[in-house]
């Protein structure tokens, strides 16, 4: 045993690196779950969001109320979830066995990851379209001399500017630069090469959300390529794809740290990095700046998604969830400050170029990723070669954060029905999972795919996450009991909660939350696309979309109250909000204090019982020999090698 142990990397007389959790699977060490909880919680709104936010809510005046609400609502809510999935080494279903009757919090969950699954890899797949673009020398969206453009467009570059080995690129269209900025100052229609592109031939938009028209097969194609990248990744769920962030986790800081010295030396830079980071300290006053940041710290970290739910779920029991927390919350508002530079530096050289102020040339969201930052590459020397690196980021951000959310919905499945065949087969699962997601995406790829793409975006995980994610501090912090979930996460970290962690749950935090969604409902104005205005018809389907996440709580509550015990309404009441007898750490060697009792008529371990038998045969088998079995036995009292 001693000589495995060493073979294995392990300290002598210690128990052998191995699964805790041997049936339903860990992460391989700490550094994966770390990472993937960086992927997952930094995405494309880090880049395409926030730094327009801050640019429009007083630049470095921002950042004041952005970390006041990162201390008091980011952070405490990103620890609550964790330790909440990693206890109970359960999905974001079955963690509601601490209350039965909120179970409808979870399949709220599912259905809002569902929802950003499917738009958010049609994002992803048009940030493929455009990787596949760049590779050529002379990016598509350069001159206005290409059968899309219209008579309307103007490029920025000449064929004697910026670019000198263009200059024997001739076109019958474009105007140069210092027209260009005579008509933006004077405010007279200007259209873009790099927007006609977009607008004209990537989507050959239609002119109503109703009127689908063609699917667009280039778009689709990377469609198909994105769903079979995210599937392959998680062919074997948490074990593969805790090998892939490793890439596509730190890479998106290779391409955003090369970007950003090649911003920076740019004539110009410094004006848009000022706009970036002036403060406007008489904001600080406006209600809207405060929603604002509480919004995006909320919406950026991902709580509610019932991602950190189940990616914490693959922890070790006894990890120090409560110091992962803290870095990866702080790692993810320090990479949106750190974008902000990279996208400002770019967008004050393209306006020092045209001449006007950089308010001209500031976007946020689609426009951004895909008309304005590209419009500001085709200015730079080598154009190509930064657009991929651009659209490579883009492209490892978006799938940090759609591995998360399809092992969500995965987890969550198997989870529920728990049976050995879909263990066994969550590779099966996997598939039909990502085989939905893209049939459920095609009708994105239409000519009015944006259109659904931008509803989607702003009704289906909006104000239902805030509802969530209150509902959930309430039950877990007022129904479950706030002081026995403090002894909960004692038991698994060593101490309890800080007191700081502990006000945040009970008071703070659902203050916050409740601030937010109060926000939402006074700030909402109808969603528009440009000068397109969305009709009523599609904004109630947006309703519907919001309205499905949340109507899940209530359905299931009545649901679970009818089929509860008693003989009362408030009886049956009481029951179904009591935990269930199965709520606590999933194996036995964890279970103790007041959860040892009724392990053993529960059968609340994870193995069933004649594969522990079994396993428990081996084991006594092992010691006789003095040998372990495989690679990821162990010597731990109570362990199991692995099946």
């Amino acid at each position: 045993t001693g000589l495995c142990s060493i073979l294995n990397g392990a300290v002598p007389g210690e128990p052998v690196k191995t699964d805790k959790n041997s049936r339903r699977g860990n992460w391989g060490n700490q550094i994966e779950f770390i990472l993937t909880s960086v992927g997952y919680a930094v995405g494309l709104g880090n880049v395409w969001r926030f730094p327009y936010l801050c640019y429009r809510n007083g630049g470095g005046a921002f950042m004041f109320p952005y970390f006041i609400m990162l201390v008091f609502c980011g952070i405490p809510l990103f620890f609550l979830e964790l330790s909440f999935g990693q206890f109970a080494s359960q999905g974001c279903l079955g963690v509601w066995r601490i209350s039965p009757m909120f179970k409808g919090v979870g399949y709220g969950m599912m259905v809002v990851s569902t929802y950003i699954g499917i738009y958010y890899n049609v994002v992803i797949c048009i940030a493929f379209y455009y990787f596949f673009s760049s590779m050529t020398n002379l990016l598509p969206w350069t001159y206005c001399n290409n059968p899309w453009n219209t008579p309307t467009c103007n490029g920025v570059v000449t064929p004697t500017g910026i670019n000198n080995t263009l200059a024997n690129v001739t076109r019958s269209l474009v105007t140069g630069a210092a027209e260009v900025a005579v008509e933006v100052v004077n405010k007279t229609k200007r259209t873009s090469p790099s927007e006609e592109y977009w607008k004209h031939y990537v989507l050959k938009i239609s002119d109503d959300i109703g009127n689908f028209g063609e699917v667009r097969l280039p778009i689709l194609g990377c469609l198909a390529v994105s769903w079979v990248v995210v599937f392959l990744c998680l062919i074997r769920g948490v074990k593969s794809s805790g090998k892939v962030v490793y890439f596509t986790a730190t890479f998106p800081y290779v391409v955003l740290t090369i970007l950003f010295i090649r911003g920076i030396t740019l004539e110009g830079a410094v004006t848009g990095i000022k706009y970036y980071l002036t403060p406007q300290w008489h904001k600080i006053l406006d209600a809207k700046v405060w929603g604002d940041a509480a919004s995006q710290i909320f919406y950026s970290l991902g709580c509610a998604w019932g991602g950190l739910i189940t990616m914490a779920s693959y922890n070790k029991f006894h990890n120090n969830c409560y110091r992962d927390s803290i870095i990866i919350s702080i790692t993810n508002c320090a990479t949106s400050v750190y974008a902000g530079f990279v996208i400002f530096s770019i967008l004050g050289f393209m306006a020092h170029h045209l001449n006007v102020d950089v308010s001209e040339v500031a976007d946020h969201g689609p426009g951004l990723a895909f008309v304005a930052y590209p419009e500001a590459l085709t200015l730079l020397p080598i154009s190509p070669l930064w657009s991929l690196l651009f659209f490579f980021m883009l492209i490892l951000l978006g799938l940090g954060t759609q591995f998360c959310l399809l092992e969500t919905l995965v987890t969550a499945i198997v989870d529920e029905i728990g049976t050995d065949w879909i263990i066994r087969n969550k590779t099966v699962v996997t598939g039909g999972v990502a085989i939905v997601g893209f049939l459920l995406g095609v009708p994105l790829t239409t000519q009015a795919g944006i259109y659904w793409l931008l509803l989607m975006d702003n009704y289906a995980a909006s104000f239902s996450l805030v509802i969530i994610s209150c509902i959930m501090c309430i039950c877990i912090m007022y129904v479950y009991g706030h002081k026995k979930y403090f002894k909960d996460v004692e038991m698994m970290l060593g101490f309890p909660p800080p007191i700081f962690f502990r006000v945040c749950w009970r008071f703070v935090s659902p203050i916050i939350i409740s601030f937010i969604l109060i926000f939402t409902v006074i700030q909402y104005k109808p969603i528009t696309y440009n000068d397109y205005v969305y009709p009523g018809w599609s904004l109630a389907i947006g309703f519907l979309m919001a309205m499905s996440s949340v109507t899940c709580i209530p359905i299931y509550a009545l649901y679970k109250i009818s089929k509860s015990e008693g003989t009362t309404f408030l009886e049956r009441l009481k029951n179904s909000c009591k935990a269930d007898i199965k709520w606590g750490p999933a194996l036995s060697e964890h279970r103790i204090g007041h959860y040892a009792a009724p392990v053993s008529e529960a059968e609340v371990e994870v193995r069933p019982l004649k594969e522990e038998l079994k396993e428990k045969e081996d084991e006594k088998r092992d010691e006789i020999s003095l040998t372990i079995q495989g690679s990821n036995g162990s010597t731990a009292h109570n362990t199991t090698p692995s099946a």
